[in-house]
Order: C-alpha cells, then sequence, then structure tokens
C-alpha cells in the first residue's frame, strides 16, 4: 500500500490488500467511477490459469490463422466461490464503494445471475431506487 497521502487528482495507482480495509481508509467521495467485480457466490471453486505462448515451427498446438505455439503454465490459483451469506460479504463492500463515489459517481456492480436480482433490490434499500440508472447484461455467442 502507497504510503503517500491520498490525492483523487493524483497519478493512477494500484492498491493491494483488503479491499474492505482499503476503501474505510480512502476519503469520502474520492472518485467518479467504482467498478466492482466481486466473486459471484457459484458454489464451487474457480480456477485462474496463467500461462503463455510463444509463437513455434515444431508444435502441435494450433492457433488462429494455423500459426503453432508451444504452451507453458505459469500458475493455477483458486479460491470457494461460495457464501453462506453472500450479502454480509458484499454489503459492507458497496456501501463504502458508495461512500466513496463523489455526486456525480456511478457505480457499477459486475455481478452474474445468481445474485445480481437480490443485490439490484438490496441496493434500492441501501441507497435509493431513484439512483439506479440501467443494467447492463452480457449477451454470450458461442
Amino acid at each position: 500500500m502507497s504510503t503517500s497521502p491520498w490525492d483523487p487528482l493524483g497519478p493512477s495507482r494500484i492498491i493491494s490488500g483488503d479491499n474492505l480495509e482499503l476503501m474505510r481508509s480512502l476519503p469520502d467521495e474520492s472518485f467518479t467511477l467504482v467498478y466492482m467485480d466481486p466473486p459471484f457466490n457459484t458454489g464451487r471453486t474457480q480456477q485462474r490459469i496463467t500461462s503463455s505462448a510463444t509463437s513455434s515451427s515444431t508444435s502441435t498446438r494450433a492457433g488462429f490463422g494455423g500459426r503453432t505455439y508451444d504452451f507453458s503454465l505459469k500458475s493455477v490459483t483458486s479460491y470457494d466461490d461460495s457464501f453462506e451469506d453472500y450479502w454480509q460479504f458484499l454489503a459492507p463492500r458497496v456501501m463504502e464503494a458508495w461512500r466513496l463515489l463523489s455526486p456525480q459517481g456511478t457505480l457499477y456492480l459486475h455481478l452474474d445471475w445468481r445474485e445480481v436480482h437480490y443485490a439490484k433490490v438490496a441496493l434500492d434499500q441501501m441507497v435509493g431506487r431513484e439512483h439506479f440508472l440501467n443494467e447492463i447484461i452480457w449477451a454470450y455467442d458461442y
């Protein structure tokens, strides 16, 4: 975590740590946009695989346009995406995000179909229905 004082007009920065604790350390109305992409409460273990691919004329792994690549696995991380009380986890984070928004700010909460409708009702109660602007729905084309 950066030790310099918070300056909303300062340089862009990435702060690593527990998001709830870090949000609580920032001053009110610091941002005009907050984008939250929390775990979705899918009920299953989620994995993230980090890999690299390098062009190779001898590999059998094919890519776009018939090009071939050597593939190497860098890391695999995972987490249990299952919450007994999801809103107990999410609500304090949403409230901190709301506190951090400037009066002209916009909050985007990225959830999937399992929780999005419960979150909409809870947010209406927490911050008021009049603040809801719209819903963005991803249309997957397989």
